[in-house]
């Protein structure tokens, strides 16, 4: 029975009490009672599993020891700048993002509830903070007040600028169709089914938006695109600007709410009136602050704190992916890596590849004086001792294991595939998992491979019987009740005597 082994309680294989995952399956050793004997006696080293060829029948690359054969040396891993240079980024690219060919196609992305909400906010952030300080704090017949004001205008249009470079000029998707220039080098890349090309290094297929996306770190739904390559820059401003732009118009709309109520308090409620004439002799406001401006600059007050916290927080952990070179994905990658090598015991030490050292140089890759960022999104400058396929081999070593580790589990119940199925069970309605991982439907009869699983739902990939499936994975969430686990020959991989006459 192949052994399961995840990454934390509820995805390792064993439940969040220490139990397995799968019931009726025995513990892993690295869990519960299994750490006691570990401990007791030490486990042999185990052995890796090989790695498979790609899915159109390219040699299986041998599994290396901490690093495969040396291969040449790309122009940045030697010291030098990259040849070639995608134009991407920068302000020109964001402009012709906007207006240029296919600008009718691109603004269909803001037909989506993130940018609905996003451009919303600074709507009303942006309005009421200009009207708070114009009509009732800081007038603009002053040198302050026009100062104040050209400020908060130069917030709002900086916050649109970097916000639609981000989602217009986008992440950079690796061609359709594309290769590497030396055809051996296949053997070390992950090949895309969908865009019927291989996976470059640090890309990786996003299913929004249905492309291989360079240096992917996350697909933003307030953006309703991926960040990467290309734009991970202009997104980056646009989460530091949000928060300051939103720290300014908060001090406005403080001292608005505070100087008007203070005035109200003290000359009465009815000691403003309206008089155009004297609208240069009186500092009193022309248009007096009443109770429905009192509540937009309440409200936009907590709409502005709330996106100082939140966006704030994203910028944090944007700024740790640029200084470190290292994105979400990567990280993630890294963090199996190390699972992996422990498990095994193979005695290989897993050397992030793109971290050059130096959070100025990484930086610099990002953040550049001409706004493009560099190299071209497909080949990296590595660190010493690595090269442009060490990264990607570590991934076939995680698919190979997370192969050997998936249980084949038989559709015993149809499934539509809706996010919460009230026909399954109270808990299976209450328990769905909050995530943006797809759910699959299944039929009576289907075969799914299992990796990972909580108490009342699974996660895996039904298994395609014929080639009229169109041969794409079908990868997503499904209740447990609605499956039990198959048994079949793993050499003839039939089923065995038992599941034959249950048919």
């Amino acid at each position: 029975m192949p052994r399961l082994v995840t990454r934390r309680r509820e995805e390792r294989g064993c439940g969040a009490t220490g139990g397995p995952l799968f019931p009726g399956e025995p513990y892993c050793e690295r869990t519960a009672g299994g750490r006691a004997a570990a401990a007791r006696s030490p486990l042999p080293p185990r052995s890796a599993p090989s790695l498979p060829s790609p899915s159109h029948s390219l040699p299986s690359p041998p599994l290396p020891t901490p690093f495969p054969p040396p291969f040449p040396p790309s122009p940045s891993a030697a010291g030098g700048s990259h040849a070639r240079r995608r134009r991407g980024g920068g302000g020109r690219a964001a402009v012709a993002a906007m207006v240029g060919p296919g600008a009718l196609q691109r603004a269909r992305r803001l037909c989506h509830w993130g940018p609905a909400v996003a451009l919303a906010v600074v709507a009303v952030c942006s309005a009421t903070a200009m009207a708070d300080a114009a009509l009732w704090y800081w007038p603009l017949d002053t040198a302050g007040g026009s100062v104040n004001f050209v400020m908060l205008l130069n917030w709002t249009v900086m916050i649109l600028y970097n916000y639609f470079s981000a989602m217009f000029v986008g992440p950079g998707y690796v061609p359709l169709g594309w290769t590497p220039e030396k055809s051996q080098d296949c053997m070390y890349l992950q090949y895309c089914k969908v865009c019927q090309s291989y996976k470059a290094p640090r890309s990786h297929h996003c299913r929004k938006c249905n492309r291989c996306v360079m240096k992917m770190d996350h697909h933003c739904p307030w953006i309703n695109n991926c960040c990467g390559y290309q734009n991970h820059a202009s997104f980056t401003l646009f989460l530091l600007l949000a928060p300051l732009g939103c720290i300014h118009a908060s001090f406005i709309f403080i001292m608005t709410m505070y100087t008007q109520l203070y005035n109200r308090i003290s000359f009465g409620w009815s000691s403003v009136k309206i008089d155009m004439s004297a609208a240069k002799r009186d500092p009193h406001p022309i248009i007096p602050f009443g109770l429905s401006a009192f509540a937009a600059s309440l409200f936009a007050l907590g709409l502005a704190l709330g996106t100082t916290i939140a966006v704030g927080m994203l910028f944090i952990i944007q700024m740790k992916v640029i200084l470190t070179n290292k994105t979400s994905i990567e990280s993630w990658i890294e963090e199996k890596a190390k699972d992996r090598i422990q498990y095994y015991q193979t005695g290989e030490t897993f050397i992030f590849p793109y971290d050059m050292g130096s959070k100025w140089k990484n930086f610099r890759q990002v953040f550049t004086w001409s706004g493009i960022p560099e190299g071209d999104g497909l080949d990296w400058p590595v660190r010493d001792g690595c090269h442009q396929y060490s990264l990607t081999i570590e991934q076939l070593k995680q698919k190979a294991d997370k192969r050997v580790r998936s249980v084949r589990y038989r559709a015993i119940e149809d499934y539509s595939g809706v996010c919460c199925p009230v026909t399954k069970g109270v808990k299976t309605f209450f328990t769905t998992p909050c995530t943006e991982e797809p759910r699959i439907a299944l039929s009576k009869g289907d075969l799914i491979l299992a990796t990972r699983g909580l108490k009342h739902w699974m996660y895996g990939e039904k298994i395609l019987i014929s080639a009229a499936d169109g041969g794409i994975r079908e990868r997503g969430w499904f209740p447990r009740k609605c499956v039990e686990k198959y048994q079949y020959d793993s050499e003839t991989d039939q089923p065995v005597d038992g599941e034959k006459k249950s048919k």
